[in-house]
């Protein structure tokens, strides 16, 4: 019944952060402020009443549509919402319900939150990278940057409260304090490790692509996304959603070369832009699912 309860209780609470993402989305780009002014129809500019702005079930209610000046409103806006409410409630739900037991270790309890919530925060900055570079082909600093720090923080962290449930058992203050000091710095300067090789094998991407090509065609945002990855998911699993995002971008472009019409009339299939950071950060998400069961399966089919 917990589990439930708090499943729907974050997935309600993920409609509502993906709406104000909305209006980050919609802001962010043009330089607006999220504050002011209140929320108001891009066409028409009428502020929006308090029920027109209730998550997905507004859109339903007004059929995607303004009800001044009937402007389309997008399917961006559901989407994000239930994709941050869906995510966040799926996080919950693999909340382990053992930490509730009286016997269970306080730690047990606070590394399971920790995890939830770091879950959650990861989340919300891959759906806004993911449109953001969709709609503007733009991954700005002030998201990839401080998610890299705080996912290196809360992973270099988690790697503790592991450690912390391991030594339960030892009776000695002082091996428990020079154990988890130790582990702490192994964790943190391997996490750091996967940040680097992941920023860097974009790089050597990008600088192979300008030896042949003469032009750029990677972004640096692409880079610190991939650093993003690796520091909440590790190198393994950054490198299989490397492997999703690619095999997801080859496909966009394969549909791009047989239907000219989705793209510009001035644009040829060889020189369309897509949005790498769009597939990569689906790849992240699949990869904090199922990536460690992805690369087992893998690892016993290769035979290793």
């Amino acid at each position: 019944m917990i589990r439930i309860l708090g499943t729907i209780f974050a997935g309600l609470l993920g409609l509502a952060f993906g709406s104000f993402l909305n209006v980050c989305l919609s802001r962010w780009p043009e330089g607006e402020s999220i504050v002011l002014p209140r929320s108001h129809c891009r066409q028409c500019g009428r502020t929006l009443a308090w029920w027109e702005n209730v998550p997905l079930v507004s859109w339903l209610a007004l059929r995607g549509r303004c009800r001044t000046c009937r402007a389309w409103i997008g399917w961006r806006y559901p989407l994000v919402e239930l994709a941050v409410g869906v995510l966040w409630a799926t996080a919950v739900w693999r909340f382990p319900t053992s930490v509730f037991i009286p016997d269970a270790p306080r730690v047990a309890l606070y590394d399971s939150l920790q995890t939830t919530v770091g879950l959650m925060i990861f989340y919300w900055l891959l759906v806004a990278l993911a449109v953001l570079d969709a709609e503007n082909l733009w991954l700005p600093n002030w998201l990839t940057l401080p998610g890299t720090a705080v996912g290196f923080l809360f992973t270099v962290f988690g790697f503790v409260a592991a450690a912390e449930l391991d030594l339960l058992a030892h009776s000695s203050v002082h091996y428990h304090f020079e154990y988890l000091r130790g582990e702490q710095w192994t964790a943190a300067w391997w996490r750091l490790l996967a940040i680097l090789a992941a920023a860097g094998l974009i790089l050597l991407l990008r600088w192979l692509y300008w030896l042949i090509r003469r032009r750029e065609g990677i972004g640096l945002g692409d880079a610190k996304l991939m650093a993003l990855l690796a520091a909440w998911l590790g190198l393994p699993q950054t490198l299989l959603a490397f492997g999703i995002g690619s095999v997801l971008g080859a496909a966009v472009a394969m549909v791009l070369l047989v239907t000219p019409s989705a793209r510009t009339e001035s644009e040829s299939w060889s020189t369309t832009k897509l949005p790498l950071g769009t597939f990569l950060c689906i790849g992240g998400i699949v990869s904090s699912f199922c990536g460690e069961r992805i690369i087992s399966a893998y690892m016993r089919w290769a035979g290793f």
